[in-house]
């Protein structure tokens, strides 16, 4: 029988580890499925600019993995049972599956990768879900972008949370529609992660789009038509954007897996569970300590990294070869503001703002050729690697493997300096 390797998720770091994995080991042993919401390859990265008017061709995953042997299985994944080695999955469309099943059928699986990403995060505050927008998902961004495209000059747009999402949609808005008003609410000092340089120019960037910006204001609720602060300001809104954190989704956590409080998966070096031995994870959904030993933060260079390791201790423990080791490391921050000018902010060891940074057009240009090398690698997913595929190792230890820690004698899933 063949060892089955089912991924969870085809964003970034899900998609690149299926091809990759395909790529490097023989179909005579293994066979590869990817189970995804979408039949298209979504570029996370952009979708702010999609919700601002901008189209884009998107990659269809069948494509995508044509001529790889990986399968594709489009459903949305509703539970995980380590145990029994089963994932629960419902057709993406709400209907009813191939089995005439509605509420859904098994998947069975010998390595499962968990790459499920992560979702807009409401932490809680009322009227969030009933009357807010976001940029974290294709359908999400679509109905913002239907929302936009009814309002009469003059309508007013909120943009809550002042992170790198948040930034990049209040001014690719602004920009793009330049006859709504745009306000962008900050909890603290706007762009107070980045040099002083970078948040003048942040702040410049803002005057020259129309952005007002509310600082040190902290949300308390949002209703149809305002959204209201703890200190008492009520900011009128036609459309509001809820950008104020991203959370994973709770399968993870409802399977018993070891995770963190926000439900991220706890993994050793190699990206396997500490939990589960079985259950490799990469990309949003994990909680793994970089070089620094603090954790990686949800972003798509993060999703890269996490993914090529998670490959290579498959790689290692399906083969019976040594695993080898990616540096995972987070350089820094590049954050569009509009088509033509962004920011390009590096970050020490600590992952504190280096002293300069890179600014205008130079640096929207750097941010456009990581948006396309992105989406073209992770279109590619077997470009350039070695035809030559493994076979597994007749008796390979594939279940109870050890952790690896992050570092000699420190114990697995703890920070060291």
């Amino acid at each position: 029988m063949k060892h089955r390797i089912l991924v969870l998720g085809a964003g970034y770091a899900g998609a690149y580890a299926a091809g990759n994995l395909a790529r490097r080991l023989s179909p005579a042993d293994t066979e590869i499925t990817v189970v995804n919401a979408e039949p298209d390859f979504v570029e996370r990265l952009r979708l702010h600019q999609l919700a601002a008017g901008r189209e884009f061709e998107s990659r269809k995953l069948a494509e995508v993995f044509a001529g790889t042997g990986v399968r594709l299985h489009l459903a949305r994944v509703i539970a995980v049972d380590p145990e029994r080695r089963v994932v629960t999955v419902t057709p993406a469309d709400g209907g009813a599956d191939a089995t005439g099943d509605e509420l859904g059928h098994e998947l069975g699986y010998d390595t499962l990768l968990y790459a499920l990403g992560s979702r807009g995060d409401d932490r809680g505050v009322p009227g969030v879900a009933g009357h807010a927008f976001d940029v974290s998902a294709r359908p999400s961004a679509l109905r913002l972008r239907e929302r936009l495209d009814g309002l009469r000059e003059g309508g007013t747009v909120v943009v809550v949370g002042d992170g790198l999402t948040g930034i990049e949609t209040a001014t690719e808005i602004a920009e793009s529609r330049p006859g709504l008003s745009v306000t962008l609410v900050a909890r603290g000092e706007l762009g107070d992660r980045l040099s002083a340089g970078a948040r003048s120019h942040l702040r410049r960037a803002c005057d020259r789009l129309g952005i007002t910006v509310v600082e040190h204001a902290a949300v308390e609720a949002v209703e149809a038509t305002r959204v209201l602060c703890a200190d008492g300001a009520a900011l009128p809104s036609d459309a509001t954007v809820w950008t104020a954190g991203f959370a994973v989704a709770p399968l993870a956590a409802a399977a018993g897996l070891d995770v963190t409080a926000d439900g991220r998966i706890l993994v050793d070096r190699t990206m396997r569970s500490l939990s589960h031995p079985n259950v490799y994870a990469a990309g949003d959904s994990v909680h793994a300590l970089g070089e620094n030993g603090l954790p990686l933060p949800m972003s798509c260079a993060s999703a890269g990294f996490t993914a090529m390791q998670a490959v290579k201790a498959i790689m290692g423990t399906l083969t019976g070869s040594r695993t080898g080791r990616v540096k995972l490391a987070y350089p820094g921050n590049h954050i569009s503001l509009g088509r033509r000018d962004g920011i390009l902010q590096l970050v020490d060891r600590a992952a504190r703002a280096k002293p300069t940074y890179t600014g205008g057009r130079k640096a929207a240009r750097i941010k456009a050729a990581i948006l396309a090398m992105s989406l073209w690698t992770t279109s590619h997913p077997t470009f350039g690697l070695p035809a030559r595929r493994r076979r597994l190792d007749p008796a390979p230890d594939r279940s109870a493997g050890h952790a690896v820690p992050y570092a000699p004698d420190a114990p697995a899933g703890t920070a060291v300096a």
